[in-house]
């Protein structure tokens, strides 16, 4: 299991753009299965909608490709990885295909992200993800990410 301190050190975002809390499993080359708690003082709430707050399924989607960067990251060998993590490479989400919303995302909710690779070639991951609250899909999407070159 990583916190959001070992997360921080793999993906670029912050408050209020980091979407994802814990990783909870992973597999390198392979799948990661991560958690998003969905409280009511997350700032997209006071407008998306005011009368009755629901999670954008854009977001759900990013948190779904944040997912997929800390598996990429996480699946190289150990030596990039130490050349990699600390800023010092950007992962980018570059791809998004056959996103599906399925029931709306609320506070409260605790949202499993499941990401697994569908293939790696370079500095570029396509991946499958679903996230799910009490065990049903709310959202899904084939995705790809760009991890670029080290940063001067």
């Amino acid at each position: 299991m990583l916190t959001i301190e070992d997360i921080k050190k793999m993906l670029p975002h912050r408050y209020p753009f980091l979407l994802v809390d814990r990783v909870l499993e992973y597999e390198p080359g392979n799948w990661i299965k991560t958690l998003k708690n969905i409280t009511y003082n997350e700032p997209f709430f006071s407008g998306h909608f005011p009368q009755v707050s629901v999670m954008p399924g854009v977001l759900m989607v990013e948190a779904m490709a944040q997912s997929g960067g800390i598996l990429a990251f996480l699946s190289m060998d150990e030596e990039e990885f130490k050349r990699s993590i600390g800023g010092k490479r950007m992962v980018y989400f570059v791809e998004i295909e056959k996103a599906r919303f399925r029931r709306p995302v609320i506070p409260g909710d605790q949202v499993i992200m499941e990401v697994k690779i569908l293939k790696h070639k370079l500095d570029i991951w396509k991946m499958e993800g679903k996230a799910k609250v009490d065990d049903k899909i709310v959202a899904e999407a084939k995705m790809a990410a760009k991890i670029d070159r080290e940063l001067e």
